[in-house]
């Protein structure tokens, strides 16, 4: 999948791990991503967002898990065994994002990310960094530094 039509204007590729929340494709930039774990329940935080699962155990750590649908505005998921958690590095805070499914690896260009358009509303833009138009999908680029609002990462 290399892009050899300009040779000369090379751009900074880079590489992103697509996921499907619902209908919906969306990707993170994969030095960001630690590992992708399968759905494993997560136990309940009393007083969380709704967004967030709860935590999970991984290698003695506490994980938090971030249902991404419920973050990014969608319906909330009921996992199964087919849902995975990325487990992401986001500032100095390691979160697991709950998704339905990663569906591959993807390497673009910089050029071929797009802004979202100025129709999008504030929230949408606080999450979507751009978007990839691949292969006839539309695939969102998901911000992950606003997954988690401050106060949150602070006492998570």
């Amino acid at each position: 999948m290399h892009d050899t039509t300009h040779p000369t204007h090379a751009t900074a590729r880079r590489e992103l791990i697509a996921f499907r929340v619902g209908p919906q494709e969306f990707c993170v930039d994969i030095m960001a991503v630690r590992e992708i774990r399968g759905w494993t329940p997560a136990t309940p935080l009393p007083h969380a967002p709704a967004y967030i699962r709860g935590v999970v155990n991984l290698r003695g750590a506490v994980l938090p898990v971030v249902d991404l649908g419920a973050r990014l505005g969608l319906p909330p998921s009921e996992p199964t065994q087919r849902h995975a958690i990325i487990v992401a590095q986001v500032n100095q805070q390691v979160i697991g994002l709950l998704v339905d499914a990663v569906s591959d690896i993807l390497t673009v260009g910089d050029d071929a990310i797009q802004p979202p358009p100025d129709v999008a509303s504030e929230r949408v833009r606080a999450f979507v960094r751009g978007l990839l138009a691949i292969e006839g999908r539309l695939v969102s680029l998901v911000s992950l530094d606003h997954v988690l609002p401050a106060q949150e990462l602070d006492a998570a």
